[in-house]
């Protein structure tokens, strides 16, 4: 398949998965507004943290590491060997699963069952969701390596939509459920999503569809592991890689969720201020989460399919090269103006928004100051995300299990940030470790990326360098907003708030006006992809 025909593709993809999470975090901000006026703040705190930090642990180090390994490279690969090797995701999460699962039952502190009841049930249900999900990992990866964009779509909605009904319904009817309520919804919520991956390959494989476009899998039973005569049952060199990419994931995961590690683990908050800290989290991390997330997964495979993992710029399709190098340029640059605007609008908006969303249960305390610093991780989150996709697709094992140093290193050093950080600041020291945290690895694989381009006449990295006139209309902006808020905001009445509103959307739309302007070819490739 030709690089432009990737790149449009995963384009495709990369939009699709990006609406997806929109829908998923508008939903989910909904759902925590409606929780909110129902339940307590501690039950959403061990929701929000404990149990759904169980369930993100087991599946990210059950299956991370085999996603990464067998999307790399060609979709054209021995899928037998392939599948064979996915299948081992299932019980190696079943062994997460059971130990964690001890972990969070007899060595965590045990929230109060006045207050949180039924926590025994919901550990053993979120374990078991984790389980279930992987029921259809070789499904998944066969249709992300392929670009089913339409299954992703019908697949991830229906799971959430059934989630979020099933959920409200509980809530309304039966409150005093406590966590069975959230038990129940997110066993729903796995087996809608298994189901719907399974179904369609049922229907699709031996059809004249899949006939048409040689598909490589022929049949239903196929997708089951299997031996075959004289060879060996997985393809080692993707199971060595597997190995290098657990090495990582297991380390990647501290990093990416360390604060809730030290919450769990350390009891340096209770469960009502990680309830709040949650809900702020969550909110801060709209754009993350419903942008940078889709671009990142996306545009690993396309970096992985266009590029040869291993081999230095010389010895690649220098076309090929071409096409990644501008992408990577372009993408940069995409995100870093994201993060920019978030950042800069952020900072003058977070206690309007906390008061609009939660009402003075969140715009009061914490906060604000909370979802302040939130703006601020943004921007390193928008360029680790893309900075860090492009490095994954190109390492090779050696440079994986080097980087696997590091990552243990900056492991450590994050943790203990973070624990001091937050008994001097308290939930706000969680972000300001994020940060440089995120800091260290942005400069770690910049420096990647600067090394594998420096023999080409390609410098991607200059995505990171907006115009001087838009870097000025930035700052124009945050300091006339910063003005607004001290005048208008936020306790002297709906007037004063909507001139508020009314100015920052005026600084807005001068941002995007001087963008358009001064990133043209930028504009033209949001456009055509």
């Amino acid at each position: 398949m030709a690089a432009q025909d990737v790149l449009g593709q995963t384009a495709r993809l990369a939009s699709s998965s990006a609406l997806l999470q929109v829908l998923f975090r508008v939903v989910t901000f909904a759902l925590n507004a409606f929780t909110l006026r129902y339940l307590s703040r501690e039950l959403l705190g061990v929701v929000n943290v404990r149990l759904t930090l169980l369930y993100s642990t087991v599946v990210f180090l059950a299956r991370e590491a085999f996603r990464r390994a067998c999307l790399s490279g060609s979709a054209k690969r021995n899928w037998t060997k392939t599948i064979n090797l996915l299948w081992l995701t299932f019980p190696l999460g079943v062994f997460w699963s059971l130990t964690l699962g001890l972990v969070w039952l007899h060595l965590l502190e045990v929230p109060d069952p006045s207050v949180v009841p039924h926590y025994q049930a919901g550990v053993v249900a979120f374990g078991l969701s984790a389980i279930i999900e992987l029921l259809g990992e070789p499904f998944w990866v066969l249709a992300q390596a392929h670009l089913f964009v339409r299954l992703k779509v019908i697949a991830e909605s229906l799971s959430v939509v059934s989630k979020c009904i099933l959920t409200v319904t509980l809530v309304i009817l039966y409150p005093h459920w406590g966590l069975y309520i959230f038990s129940l919804a997110q066993l729903l919520y796995v087996s809608v999503l298994v189901m719907c991956y399974i179904i369609y390959f049922v229907m699709f494989l031996g059809s004249p569809e899949a006939t048409k476009k040689s598909f490589p899998v022929p049949r239903v039973k196929a997708l089951l592991p299997s031996f075959v005569e004289d060879e060996t049952f997985v393809n080692w060199k993707e199971a060595r890689l597997t190995w290098s990419f657990f090495k990582q994931s297991f380390l990647k995961q501290i990093l990416t969720e360390g604060e809730r590690y030290v919450m769990t683990f350390l009891n340096v908050l209770n469960f009502g201020d990680q309830g709040v800290y949650d809900i702020v989290n969550n909110l801060g991390s709209l754009v993350a989460r419903f942008i940078f997330l889709p671009i990142e997964e996306s545009f690993y495979v396309f970096f992985a399919k266009v590029l040869e993992r291993g081999k230095t710029v010389k010895d690649q399709k220098q076309d090929d090269v071409a096409v990644a190098a501008n992408v990577l340029e372009l993408l940069l640059k995409l995100v870093l103006l994201i993060g920019l605007t978030i950042t800069v609008f952020g900072y003058a908006y977070s206690q309007l928004a906390l008061d609009i969303y939660g009402g003075s249960m969140l715009s009061s305390g914490t906060g604000p100051d909370l979802l302040r610093c939130y703006s601020l991780y943004v921007l390193f989150l928008a360029v680790n995300g893309v900075t860090e996709c492009f490095t994954s697709a190109l390492m090779c094992k050696e440079e994986v299990d080097r980087y696997n140093f590091v990552m243990l290193a900056l492991s450590f050093i994050f943790l203990c940030i973070s624990y001091f950080l937050t008994h001097w600041y308290g939930s706000v020291g969680f972000i300001l470790a994020n940060c440089f945290n995120m800091g260290i690895r942005i400069a770690h694989s910049t420096h990647y990326i600067h090394h594998f381009f420096r023999e080409s006449t390609h410098r991607p990295l200059t995505g990171l360098l907006p115009s001087p006139a838009l870097l000025l209309v930035y700052i124009i902006s945050a300091v006339v907003t910063a003005f607004s808020e001290v005048l208008f905001c936020c306790d002297k009445g709906w007037m004063a708030r909507l001139i508020h509103i009314s100015t920052g959307a005026l600084c807005l739309a001068a941002t995007l006006v001087t963008m358009s302007c001064s990133e043209t070819k930028l504009i033209h490739f949001v456009r055509s992809q």
